[in-house]
C-alpha cells in the first residue's frame, strides 16, 4: 500500500451534494482493494435537502451512467420526468417567449451551423422562427418525447435531454447506492472543527454528542454556511450580486396539472422570475426575486397566485448571495455544492456545478501531501466552471427590452462582466458566437438565448454568401418539415413515461 494515499474521506453534509460526492467515491474505492479508503458521510437530521435543483442539464446522464445506474429504475424511484429544455416567458419583453432546447439545429451547411444561414435570410424578412430547426423545441411544442436513437432519422435526432426529479428522493437513491458500496453514514450535527496547529489543515470534526471523526480529506457539503471552507478556514467569498441582484427564493410544491410537459418553464416577473418544474407526482414552483425591489410577503403572494394546482406544503423562503468561494479547495477541504458558491437555478446549473466539482476532484484527486500545484489547478477549473455559468445567466437579465419595473430597468442598464460583454458585442456585429474551452453551454445555447432575447445582429457571417438564397431556403424548408413531422409522430411525454418508467403512486412501495 502506498503510504501517501488518502485513507479516509469525510463528507460533511448529506443531501444531494453530499451523496453525489459519496457515490462515485464509494464505487472507486470499492475497486481499489490494494489501498482501501474509508468514506464517512456526516448528515445532520436538522437540515433538509434544498429543492431548487430539481431541474437538470443533459450532463446528469453522464454522471448516472458513470455509476451504472439503471435508467428506468432511477426515473421511477425519483418521480422523474424528462426535460428537453426551458421555456422562457416575458424575458425579452412582456408577451414574448422563446425556448432554449437541448441540441443543435440539424445538418451543417458548408461546415457551418444552419442557423447562420437562417440569420442571412431572416434579415430579408418572412422567415419563421429559428426554433423550427430545433428538434427539442419542436418536440416540446408537440408535448412529445422519445429518447434519441442511432436508428432515428438524423435530421430529427440532433437533440438531447435531461431530467426533472425530486432532489430528496435522488439523494436517498444515491445514499443507498453509496452505502451498498461501503460508504458509512453518521447521523449527527457538527459543533466544532479541529485544525492542525502547524498548518491549519482540518484534522477532525466533533459532533454534538461528543463523537470525534478524523480524516485525511474533507469534503464540505454543508450548504450556504460553508462550515469547513468558510467558518473554519475563512476562505472568503466573491460576491456577484452586482450582476445577479436576486437574493431570495420562495418555493412551494403544488398538485400536478392535467398535462405533463417535457420542459422547465421560467416566467419573468416584475422583480425576478418564477420556475415551474413538472414531476410525476407534483410540480415544483419557486419565485426568485430581489428584496431591494419587492418584499418577501409580496413575492410569496405572486408565487401563490400563479400555481397550476393546490399547494402541497407551506411556502418556504431561501436567502442567498450569488457568487463563489475565493477557493473551492483550501488546504485539505474541498467545497461542493452550495458550500462552494451559488448561481440561481435559471438554467438548471446547480446540480451540474456539483457534478463538475466531483468530476474535477476525481481528476485531481490528491495524495496526503496535498501538492499545492494540484489544488491550484482544481481551483482554476472550478473558477472557470462558475464564471462560464455566471455569464450565461447574466445574459438573460441584461438582454431585455423591459421597461415596466425598476428591477428590469436596473438589469437592462447594469454593466456586465467583460467576458460577457465581448460575446454580446461579437454577436451584435454579425451573429457569431464562440465557445471557450470545455465550457458548459454550447454555441447553439448561446444563439438561442441571444436570438430569444431579441438581440439583433447588424449583419451576418459573410461566408454564408457562398450558397444562394434559393438553395438555403429549400434546404431549411426540407429540414424543418422532417423535424416537425417526426415530432408530431412521437408519443406524448406522459404516454412514454406510462409505458416505460412510471413511478409508483406516492405512498406505495
Amino acid at each position: 500500500m502506498n503510504d501517501k494515499n488518502i485513507r479516509k474521506i469525510v463528507i460533511v453534509g448529506g443531501g444531494t451534494a453530499g451523496w453525489m460526492a459519496a457515490a462515485p467515491l464509494a464505487l472507486l474505492m470499492q475497486r481499489r482493494n490494494a489501498s482501501p479508503c474509508e468514506i464517512v458521510v456526516i448528515e445532520s437530521p436538522e437540515i433538509g435537502t434544498i429543492g431548487v435543483g430539481e431541474a437538470t442539464l443533459p450532463t446528469i446522464r453522464f454522471y448516472n451512467s458513470s455509476l451504472g445506474l439503471d435508467g428506468a429504475d432511477f426515473i421511477k424511484r425519483t418521480q422523474a420526468s424528462f426535460k428537453l429544455g426551458i421555456e422562457f416567458r416575458d424575458w425579452g419583453r412582456l408577451g414574448h417567449s422563446f425556448f432554449h432546447g437541448f441540441g443543435d439545429f440539424g445538418p451543417r451547411i458548408e461546415n457551418r451551423s444552419p442557423l447562420m444561414y437562417w440569420q442571412r435570410l431572416q434579415r430579408a424578412g418572412g422567415m419563421p422562427s429559428y426554433e423550427d430547426w430545433s428538434t427539442a423545441t419542436m418536440m416540446a411544442r408537440a408535448n412529445a418525447f422519445v429518447p434519441p436513437t442511432a436508428e432515428a432519422n438524423p435530421l430529427a435526432s440532433s437533440y438531447s435531454y435531461a431530467f426533472h426529479f425530486d432532489a430528496s428522493l435522488y439523494a436517498l437513491y444515491l445514499r443507498n447506492y453509496a452505502e451498498a458500496r461501503g460508504a458509512v453514514r453518521v447521523e449527527g450535527t457538527v459543533v466544532d472543527v479541529e485544525q492542525r496547529p502547524e498548518d491549519g489543515f482540518v484534522a477532525a470534526v466533533r459532533l454534538k454528542d461528543g463523537r470525534r471523526i478524523d480524516g485525511d480529506l474533507f469534503i464540505d457539503c454543508s450548504g450556504f454556511r460553508g462550515l469547513l471552507i468558510e467558518e473554519a478556514l475563512g476562505t472568503g467569498y466573491e460576491d456577484w450580486s452586482h450582476w445577479l441582484p436576486c437574493d431570495r427564493a420562495v418555493a412551494v410544491p403544488c398538485a400536478c396539472a392535467q398535462e405533463l410537459v417535457p420542459y422547465t418553464r421560467a416566467t419573468a416577473r416584475e422583480s425576478g422570475w418564477q420556475w415551474r418544474i413538472p414531476l410525476q407526482h407534483r410540480i415544483g414552483n419557486g419565485h426568485v426575486f430581489c428584496s431591494r425591489f419587492i418584499s418577501e410577503d409580496e413575492a410569496t403572494s405572486v408565487l401563490m397566485r400563479n400555481l397550476d394546482g393546490e399547494p402541497m406544503a407551506e411556502p418556504r423562503t431561501l436567502r442567498f448571495k450569488t457568487g463563489r468561494r475565493s477557493k473551492a479547495w483550501n488546504r485539505n477541504v474541498v467545497s461542493i455544492g452550495l458550500a462552494s458558491g451559488f448561481i440561481e437555478p435559471l438554467e438548471s446549473t446547480s446540480i451540474h456545478l456539483v457534478q463538475m466539482g466531483i468530476a474535477h476532484l476525481l481528476t485531481y484527486f490528491p495524495s496526503r501531501g496535498f501538492d499545492p500545484v494540484v489544488t491550484d489547478e482544481y481551483n482554476r477549473m472550478m473558477r472557470n466552471e462558475f464564471e462560464w455559468v455566471r455569464d450565461f445567466v447574466v445574459l438573460h437579465y441584461k438582454a431585455t427590452e423591459r421597461t415596466d419595473s425598476p428591477f428590469w430597468n436596473h438589469c437592462r442598464e447594469m454593466s456586465v462582466p467583460p467576458t460577457l460583454q465581448a460575446r454580446m458585442n461579437l454577436f451584435k456585429a454579425d451573429g457569431r458566437v464562440f465557445r471557450e474551452g470545455e465550457e458548459l453551454f454550447t454555441k447553439p445555447s448561446w444563439l438561442q438565448v441571444m436570438h430569444g432575447q431579441r438581440l439583433n445582429p447588424a449583419s451576418y457571417h459573410p461566408l454564408t454568401d457562398v450558397v444562394s438564397e434559393e438553395e438555403i431556403a429549400k434546404f431549411l424548408d426540407e429540414v424543418a418539415g422532417v423535424i416537425g413531422a417526426c415530432a408530431n409522430a412521437m408519443p406524448t411525454h406522459a404516454r412514454y413515461i406510462a409505458d416505460h418508467c412510471a413511478a409508483a403512486p406516492v405512498g406505495v412501495a
